[in-house]
């Protein structure tokens, strides 16, 4: 299979999910082998999109070239992962990622129309000799990488919810990503807001950008406070446990989110890995344990 680039450049724009930083992200075509990188065209500097560079993965992603970052970046590098783009450049005027609505339907909506850029060169594959998996025994997560024919992902997420149960959601190349995982957005449970809030994370999150579980019983009191602290209007809880203002696009839309989350950080191998990716439990921290440890489980061609 030949690498693939974007035919044409895409701007957008919006305030980050954790900084609430208003900022453009463009992303531009890119030669045979550049990879993804990405560009702080505030700061100029480039950061390759590698494992090596996560600093930060506190309900995101971050990667990191010296004091100069690029926050939640997984959205942008799942869409472009699910496309089929080997190579890109992603410019961006300050440090996060916008969120637009919480999934990556925005970014494969505009790519897609317009098909890719076959280039001359072949696509090099993320290739392993033998399965391995990385734990965190605290909080039961695990990723396991397998050798395979293909490219495959499944992830199993658990939160101990009455609301979400157990949901599993795999996706594997040449699926449908645009229509069946790019849609889903991100998600956050009512009670971790405050808390969040407190660690100077969601500064830009809001009702549009993010599906917001209520798993305990809440008070009308309880809603209107929440609410209040971020700017939301006063919402019902539905039946299903969720704040009235969304509607699902699928029954398992944050099982979902988490595999295009899954997608995306594991697209930091600095390429498409031939191999067969499971994860229980996944989430930012675990999925970059794994992706800093299969650096050195790559096959040597």
């Amino acid at each position: 299979m030949k690498q693939q680039t974007l035919s044409a450049q895409y701007t957008f724009e919006g305030r980050g999910l954790h900084t609430g930083k208003y900022a453009h992200l463009t992303l531009k075509p890119a030669p045979e082998g550049y990879g993804i990188r990405f560009i702080r065209t505030d700061a100029g500097v480039e950061i390759p999109a590698i494992a090596s560079k996560i600093s930060r993965t506190d309900r995101s992603t971050t990667i990191s070239e010296g004091e100069v970052s690029v926050v939640t970046i997984e959205h942008v590098m799942s869409a472009l992962t699910g496309l089929g783009v080997d190579n890109a450049r992603v410019e961006l005027d300050n440090e996060e990622v916008p969120i637009l609505d919480g999934s990556a339907e925005r970014y494969v909506r505009a790519i897609a129309p317009d098909g890719l850029q076959v280039q001359d060169a072949e696509r090099v594959w993320i290739e392993f000799d033998e399965p391995f998996e990385v734990c965190d025994e605290k909080t039961g997560s695990r990723v396991r990488i397998e050798p395979a024919d293909k490219m495959s992902f499944e992830a199993t997420s658990d939160f101990n919810s009455r609301v979400l149960g157990v949901q599993t959601a795999r996706w594997e190349e040449h699926a449908d990503y645009v229509a069946q995982i790019a849609p889903c957005r991100t998600f956050v449970f009512l009670h971790e807001l405050e808390f969040l809030a407190a660690r100077g994370l969601v500064k830009g999150g809001d009702v549009d950008n993010a599906i917001v579980i209520v798993e305990h019983p809440a008070t009308d009191e309880q809603i209107v406070t929440m609410c209040s602290l971020f700017g939301m209007p006063h919402l019902e809880v539905t039946p299903q446990g969720y704040l009235s203002n969304i509607k699902l696009h699928f029954p398992d839309e944050c099982g979902r989110h988490k595999l295009l989350d899954l997608i995306g950080d594991m697209r930091l191998l600095g390429g498409f890995p031939k191999a067969k990716i499971s994860a229980f439990k996944p989430g930012h921290t675990i999925n970059s344990v794994a992706s800093r440890a299969a650096l050195s489980h790559i096959k040597q061609l």
